[in-house]
């Protein structure tokens, strides 16, 4: 059996979501027992002009919930991405991962050759599902759930590969 679009992205975007909670579970504990503000840590970036912590987490959210819509050629939850401590970054990745779980597997069907249209500040993307997924979308949430863990790391919480990883 060839594989899917639906089992391309669901079960990825899934598993990197829940090791990204088990990762932002770690950084309270670091938190803890460190003294260490998880205000910090939630505003801590690792460049200027990139997206603090809370913003990896909204965007690697936004990332996954809108793959799966564009591929089913639905429209996804919009959430308001106002998330400022790690209890409100938790519950945004339960709510993505719970709409993940809603989205029917036949909802993917013909989604490999579904145009989709991705709008941004730059103007309009075009492209063909499987392109869509292989080359943009699973490569954008990547870039958030890697750029997170990074600052975390960054911060001194002790994570590493396994973390990030998740277990097989």
């Amino acid at each position: 059996m060839p594989l899917s679009i639906y089992d391309a992205s669901i079960p990825v975007f899934e598993r990197a979501l829940r090791n990204l909670d088990a990762i932002l579970t770690k950084a309270e504990e670091h938190a803890a027992a460190n003294g260490i503000d998880l205000s910090e840590l939630a505003a801590a970036r690792l460049a200027p002009d990139m997206f603090p912590l809370t913003g990896q987490i909204q965007s690697a959210s936004d990332s996954a919930k809108f793959a799966a819509a564009r591929l089913t050629g639905t429209t996804g939850p919009s959430f308001a991405d106002t998330e400022t401590t790690f209890e409100e970054l938790h519950a945004r990745i339960a709510k993505t991962l719970d709409y993940l779980a809603s989205v029917d597997r036949a909802g993917f069907e013909g989604a490999e050759t579904r145009e989709i249209v991705q709008k941004s500040r730059r103007g309009e993307r075009h492209f063909v599902g499987q392109a869509y997924l292989l080359t943009f979308a699973l490569p954008n949430f990547f870039f958030h759930v890697t750029t997170a863990y990074d600052i975390l790391r960054h911060k001194g919480v002790p994570v590493g590969k396994s973390d990030y990883l998740g277990a097989f």
